[in-house]
């Protein structure tokens, strides 16, 4: 190989573009001046260089070019994800998993591309691409792009121009890396003529790479909270985990024996404490309202307002089951409580990460909707924003709604900041009560999007009445400031239903906590989003909910469910039979108050526990949990007729 520096008059041209480029992303992340300097320096010897190399020896270019960019792709991935304090956390078995990850994208490129350095700058631009779009995911919402995320590109697209784009010092200086390392590659690149013996090595050298990997991942989980995947598993490999982990495979001991049991069980006629049938005195309508990011932030941490944040909401008392629920998602992936709540299936037995709309609903579930239709009830949902967001408009057919209304349906005139006001929401919620003809029973499920996330513009619609004290967050105010008209909407609602004679049923939750600015959680908990105990981890996916009637129910407060058992509890203070799945959850949460996607309240310790430490009866209803789940969304042969009749 010959190497040496020759001037071209091209490589001017080159050169100005390149440092436009730098500088534009100088000048909106905010690097020093002196490393656009030395790039420039950099950038111009490259393109001078001349390198000849021999034919004979193509092949030892070829693996030393693949190796050597699979090598710089990993940690400039890491470079680009992490800062410096947490780059350090990740071990060197896991740093070498995450190179031999790029180096089975590099092999995979080498088999249709003849020239070396050609297939490198293309292997690297995508490697590169997909740490870019993890990068502004997680700024979005913190919690990093997997695969299962792939479904819901659109939808997160449709919501990208509420947020901020913030790019870092580092994510300048990665940029103008990326861009001296693409150039070097065009220097460098030779042609390997022996196509077969090339795809032969590649072919074998990946599969190589793909068992090895997966040999030593057997035992390795894919991390959805915070940057873990990135610190802890590496970013490549955590999101190869994430694609192996998109797959639901059958619980350890499942039993179709077991599932008789539970259906001779749970099985028979519904009976009251005497053993009678139960009589069904009243048949309400049933009112959901999923309220968007609707959290009460104290369960994280104290912190103090100017005003109460929402007094209706604190004040209401009255024929109320009212509490805490824990939900699965923190900060996006609405749809998934959306699910839980609906079908009393949880999250805990499906892949991290994996949005249930979007990849498991192929035909109709058994839910909350089958349940009522069952009864007679008119099944309405309601979603003031596009209906392709998370495959609703393909969903809410398969879960049997009769009637869908989305952002169209709506006067958008009544909007704060860029969505339909929960006013507004509540608004078309009586006016579809109040034209239900006589003896009608109705059921509303309704999504609300007014407190969407990001919080950080500012809007001439919405005055921001909520300030906190002592320190200040601006996302954060505006954020209280939603939840504080929340409040006056909520208020509305529950006045006007207090007045109407027929009887009524309102059940009202957060789909999921906010995500807010990185600095307000260590002022909330001492710790921010990172070495939290379980305990403070859970206290970030806990939501308010009540179930509120318009006649005397009574009062019950619950310290502590989740967001699996609301629809059967919705069902029990309405009066209403419950299937044998919702007995089944009725009777499981008696021993398990509380379970999500990261673990459950155990009675029996009193304490937050991973599913896999539950001993005694708790694990014998989180089998039992996990096989009916199983069996009824995945086992289509031997799918249980009594718990599942749905075809």
């Amino acid at each position: 190989m010959k190497i040496k520096l020759e001037f071209q008059k091209a490589g001017i041209g080159w050169l100005f573009v390149a440092l436009v480029i730098g500088a534009v992303f100088w000048w909106v992340s905010g690097f020093s001046p002196v490393l656009l300097l030395v790039f420039g320096v950099l950038y111009f010897l490259i393109q001078c260089l001349k390198v000849e190399t021999n034919p004979k020896y193509a092949w030892m270019n070829m693996a030393a070019l693949t190796a050597a960019g699979s090598v710089f792709s990993a940690y400039h991935v890491q470079y680009l994800l992490l800062d410096a304090e947490l780059r350090t956390k990740i071990t060197g078995e896991k740093m070498l998993l995450n190179i031999l990850c790029c180096l089975t994208v590099y092999l995979a490129v080498q088999l249709f591309m003849p020239q070396t350095g050609v297939a490198c700058i293309i292997a690297h631009a995508m490697i590169m691409l997909l740490a870019a779009i993890n990068y502004f995911v997680y700024l979005f919402r913190g919690n990093e792009f997997i695969f299962a995320d792939l479904r819901s590109i659109q939808t997160g697209l449709s919501v990208a121009e509420n947020y901020q784009f913030v790019i870092e010092p580092r994510v300048g200086a990665a940029v103008l890396l990326s861009t001296l390392y693409l150039a070097l590659m065009r220097r460098l690149s030779a042609a390997f003529r022996h196509h077969l013996i090339r795809s032969g090595v590649c072919i074998s050298m990946a599969v190589l790479c793909v068992v090895y990997i997966g040999g030593r991942t057997k035992g390795v989980v894919t991390e959805t909270w915070e940057q873990k995947g990135s610190y802890r598993n590496g970013y490549l490999l955590n999101f190869v985990l994430s694609v192996r982990d998109n797959f639901v495979k059958e619980p350890e001991n499942y039993s179709i024996s077991r599932l008789g049991e539970l259906e001779s069980r749970y099985g028979g006629e519904e009976e009251n404490a005497g053993g009678a049938k139960e009589e069904r005195k009243r048949e309400p309508a049933v009112i959901v309202i999923m309220n968007e990011s609707f959290a009460d932030l104290e369960v994280v941490g104290e912190f103090f307002t100017d005003q109460p944040v929402t007094p209706f909401y604190d004040s209401l008392t009255e024929n109320v089951t009212k509490g805490y629920a824990l939900s699965s998602v923190f900060g996006a992936k609405t749809p998934n409580s959306e699910w839980e709540f609906l079908t009393g299936n949880s999250m805990a037995f499906l892949p991290a990460g994996s949005v249930v709309y979007q990849q498991y609903i192929d035909r109709r579930p058994d839910s909350l909707v089958s349940a009522l239709k069952d009864q007679g009830y008119t099944c309405v949902a309601m979603h003031p924003y596009y209906e392709t967001g998370w495959s609703r408009n393909k969903v809410y057919p398969d879960l049997g709604f009769d009637e869908m209304y989305f952002l169209d349906d709506f006067d958008n005139t009544k909007m704060l900041r860029r969505y339909v006001s929960d006013e507004e929401l509540y608004d078309q919620i009586i006016a579809r009560f109040e034209k239900q003809p006589a003896k009608e029973k109705l059921f509303i499920m309704s999504v609300s999007m007014q407190n969407h996330g990001g919080y950080t513009e500012k809007y001439d619609n919405f005055d921001e009445e909520v300030r906190m004290l002592i320190n200040h967050f601006p996302d954060v105010d505006q954020y209280l400031s939603l939840l504080h008209e929340s409040d006056k909407a909520l208020e509305r609602l529950i006045a006007y239903f207090s007045a109407v004679e027929e009887p009524v049923e309102i059940v009202f939750f957060g789909d999921h906590q906010p995500s807010l600015s990185s600095w307000f959680y260590p002022y909330l908990n001492g710790k921010g989003l990172s070495g939290l105990t379980l305990e403070e981890l859970e206290h970030l996916f806990t939501v308010p909910f009540f179930i509120w009637t318009n006649y005397e129910s009574g009062e019950e407060t619950v310290e502590l469910a989740s967001l699996n058992y609301l629809s059967t509890m919705a069902m029990q203070k309405a009066g209403l039979p419950l299937t044998p799945y919702q007995k089944f959850l009725a009777g499981m949460r008696e021993v398990v108050p509380a379970i999500n996607a990261r673990g459950y309240y155990s009675n029996l310790q009193r304490k937050y526990l991973h599913r896999e430490d539950a001993i005694g009866e708790e694990a014998d209803w989180l089998a039992d949990y996990e096989l009916l789940q199983y069996n009824g969304m995945f086992d289509r042969k031997r799918r249980s007729g009594v718990f599942f009749p749905r075809d």
